[in-house]
Formats: C-alpha cells, structure tokens, sequence
C-alpha cells in the first residue's frame, strides 16, 4: 500500500469507531430496551390527533415514559396506546390519562394526573380513566362560524322586580 491507501484506512477506521460509539450512546438513553427498569401500561382513548409512537408520557409536566405502541381497538373504534413507564414512578391505579398538547403548534403528549388509591399499576395493568385529544380546529371553526346574536328581535326593556 502506498502512503494514501494507508492514510484512508485509518481515517475509515476512526469514522467506523465514531459512528459505532454514537449508536451505543443512543441505544443508551433511548426507551429501546424496554427491560430496563420500565413497566408496559395500556390506555384506551376516543381520540389520539398528534400521539404516535416515542411521544413523551409526563406527569407534572416530567417525562417519565413514552408511547411504545399504537393501534385501533376494532370492537370499541378507540385508539389504543402501549406505554412504557419508568419502573420506579408508582402510577396509582384510579389515575387519569389525558392527551395534552404543549400549545397551538407544539407537539402532543400522553399527561397522566396520579390518583388518590394506595394500590399502584404493574406491568401489563391498563389505566381506565382517560381523556383524549381536543380539535382546536374544530372548535375554532366551530367559534368562528356560530350564529350570532341580534338580527330583528325587539329589545325588551328589562325590569328589576321582575313580573311581582
């Protein structure tokens, strides 16, 4: 080999060691290995709009999971979503799971709201309260589009005593 070819090698080499290191950082603070210290909880929801799989679960506004799964439970037409909780944040089991937006243009996330019970969720559990997603659209469209009051009713003259 001549000086180039050698030259190349090793700068390959370094680039191959940089990019395997990056992939082990990630793997490390990513959610992908689910048996590390995390329980799987389902929730069933009416609506989903902006939740799909690595959205954040907080609590409190902490991220303390993410969703792991979604699907369409086809007896009930509901979404259904698998989360992974942290194993060392108890969820009480008459919490509720709302789907909450961060504002008008931020993303959606799954909030839980813990309850009051002394009995917490395990692995497998599934949370039976829950809130889905608000269309802001709708509603705007909905506010902006109402009937309006006025037009030709008479005004009546209002009496404070009423009809005595």
């Amino acid at each position: 080999m001549n000086r180039s070819g050698i030259f190349e090698t090793i700068v390959g080499l370094i680039v191959v060691a940089v990019a395997a290191a990056f992939m082990f950082y990630a793997y490390g603070v990513s959610d992908a290995a689910v048996g590390k210290g995390q329980i799987r909880l389902g929730a069933n929801f009416g609506k989903v709009d902006g939740i799909s799989v690595g959205s954040e679960v907080r609590i409190a506004g902490v991220k303390i999971g993410s969703v792991a799964g979604e699907g369409l439970n086809t007896q009930t037409y509901e979404a259904d979503l698998n989360l992974l909780i942290d194993a060392d944040i108890p969820i009480p089991d008459d919490s509720v799971a709302k789907i909450s937006a961060d504002g008008l243009l931020g993303g959606a996330y799954v909030a839980i709201e813990p309850g009051a019970s002394e009995e917490y969720l395990a692995d497998g559990d599934r949370i039976t309260i829950t809130q889905g997603s608000v269309d802001f659209v709708g509603l705007a469209v909905q506010a902006f589009t109402a009937p309006r009051g006025g037009g030709n009713d008479e005004k009546k003259e209002l009496d404070p005593l009423g009809d005595f």
